[in-house]
């Protein structure tokens, strides 16, 4: 279990950001030979990401769905997104080519994803464990004259961060 944060706190992130979604959805679960190898993956992907502190990957979140797992990712920039998925040499292209074979196969399994870029982001987490931002970025205490959420929304990116919120 994640440990809880007290008081109140804020990500702290400048610059780029990107959220992308990505997901599968299990059409035919009796054709685990069709859907697996494509959620056996998405592991081996992020474990390539994170492993490259380079990569431009910030954090991420699985989201458990009854018909099929999704992801919450946190990037630094769109281009190393779209870099990573187009690099001949990483795990995504291979992986990408095969589900696409799978898919015109019969339809067992399909994939979706979302890509946001973000040019402003708000968050609060009182007493809670860090998640989401907060988890994938830095964290800051919220500070004087931030208490609504309007009032964090605007915040000027030249505020330093508190360092005594630091993990």
């Amino acid at each position: 279990m994640r440990r809880i944060r007290p008081g109140r706190l804020t990500h702290d992130h400048h610059g780029e950001l990107v959220v992308f979604l990505i997901g599968v959805h299990v059409n035919k679960w009796w054709r685990p030979d069709r859907w697996l190898p494509v959620l056996i993956q998405m592991p081996l992907m992020l474990r390539e990401l994170t492993d490259d502190p380079d990569s431009g990957l910030l954090g991420y979140r699985l989201v458990p769905d009854p018909r099929g797992p999704w992801y919450v990712q946190y990037w630094n920039s769109l281009d190393k997104l779209y870099g990573y998925a187009d690099d001949p040499s990483a795990r995504h292209r291979p992986a990408w080519q095969r589900f696409n074979r799978l898919v015109r196969s019969g339809g067992a399994v399909g994939a979706w994803h979302e890509t946001y870029r973000v040019h402003s982001a708000e968050s609060i987490y009182v007493d809670a464990p860090l998640q989401g931002l907060a988890r994938a970025t830095r964290i800051r205490r919220v500070g004087s004259g931030q208490d609504r959420a309007a009032d964090r929304m605007n915040r000027r990116p030249t505020e330093p961060p508190d360092q005594d919120a630091a993990r």
